[in-house]
């Protein structure tokens, strides 16, 4: 195994810390729990993409590019945090967000221009499914990454969410810190819970599991997006490709995979009374706050999970709390919170 083989540039603040959830506990009964604060990864209100951005900026910097270019949602911490990070670097950035321009920005398209993205394109979704704004997204990647080498840049593409591989060199480095921090409690974790968006993240904690645990931690993902199928799907097709180009190829992937989708209610980003309730129950117990899109949701799933028996009293269940806490300042999500008002 030669994972430190693969270029990284420092960007976050790690590790990030490790906290037990005693008062959430405290109202639920169930397994001990901790949450591992990678929205304190300290770049840009932090998240979990900084860890796979520090394997794919090291890579643009190696192949020289003069800009990178993003994508996502009009609401993307993703891109949010490779603007924050490409400006520590120097690096200019382009960004494509699918959506419609707002009149006001909001969340993180506040942030983004605070940080002062070099050109933004929106394509816009009227009318389109998912899917095709999806792809209509990519080919609009394409055509800025043409333009740009036609005008003599270099330019680097990392894809919304960053590549398989980046996430996966990521987390697995991620569960090694959770595995040395819990030891020096003198306890082993037994499940890690994480929402699931684009995958790399679960697919970066799986991979962990297998080599610092030989799998005995188990990796348990709350779909934010799409159904159990598709998630698996996703995972059984770049799972492969990353052992391989880790030279894993021995390593398989298990025949069980732990995805729930039953907690992601209308659509992505679209808010549900479990996501909010999950969100308050946290920030009145702990002081911490979630985000409506990605954690809230995990929260969500992971609270249903403890009152339902799931886990065992005796476990040590460790939530990932993958940031994302601009979003709740967004247009289309904090009206959800507005009856908590006390005035």
């Amino acid at each position: 195994m030669q994972l430190a083989r693969f270029p990284r540039v420092r960007l976050g603040s790690f590790p990030t810390p490790l906290e037990e959830l005693g008062r959430l506990r405290g109202c639920l009964g169930g397994p001990r729990m901790f949450i591992k604060r990678d929205d304190l990864g300290g770049l840009a209100l932090g998240g979990n993409k900084l860890r796979k951005l520090e394997y794919a900026l090291a890579e643009a910097l190696e192949e020289k590019a003069t800009v990178v270019i993003t994508s996502g949602a009009v609401q993307s911490n993703h891109v949010r945090l490779t603007l924050a990070a490409c400006n520590r670097l120097g690096l200019k950035c382009e960004v494509v967000l699918r959506g419609d321009r707002p009149n006001t920005p909001s969340g993180n398209l506040l942030v983004d221009g605070i940080l002062g993205p070099a050109k933004v394109h929106f394509v816009e979704g009227a009318g389109l499914t998912r899917e095709e704004l999806l792809r209509r997204t990519e080919a609009q990647v394409a055509e800025v990454a043409a333009d740009l080498r036609t005008r003599g840049e270099r330019p680097y593409v990392v894809p919304n969410g960053c590549a398989p591989i980046h996430g996966a060199l990521g987390y697995a480095w991620c569960v090694f810190e959770i595995v040395d921090q819990m030891r020096q409690w003198g306890i082993t974790p037994d499940a890690i819970v994480t929402a699931y968006g684009t995958g790399s993240t679960y697919l970066g904690l799986l991979l962990g599991s297998l080599l610092f645990t030989g799998g005995a931690v188990r990796v348990i993902g709350m779909s934010v997006s799409a159904s159990r199928a598709a998630c698996e799907a996703r995972l059984r097709q770049n799972f492969p490709e990353v052992a391989r180009q880790l030279d894993l190829g021995h390593l398989a992937l298990p025949q069980e995979v732990e995805v729930f989708d039953a907690y992601v209610g209308p659509g992505y980003a679209v808010p549900t009374p479990q996501m909010k309730e999950a969100v308050v129950l946290l920030a009145r117990t702990e002081g911490i706050l979630l985000d409506p899109v990605y954690t809230g949701k995990a929260m969500a799933g992971l609270l249903d999970l403890v009152k339902r028996g799931f886990f065992r009293s005796e476990e040590n269940v460790v939530f990932l709390h993958t940031g994302g806490i601009p979003a709740l300042f967004a247009d289309t999500q904090a009206p959800e919170f507005h009856t908590e008002l006390a005035f």
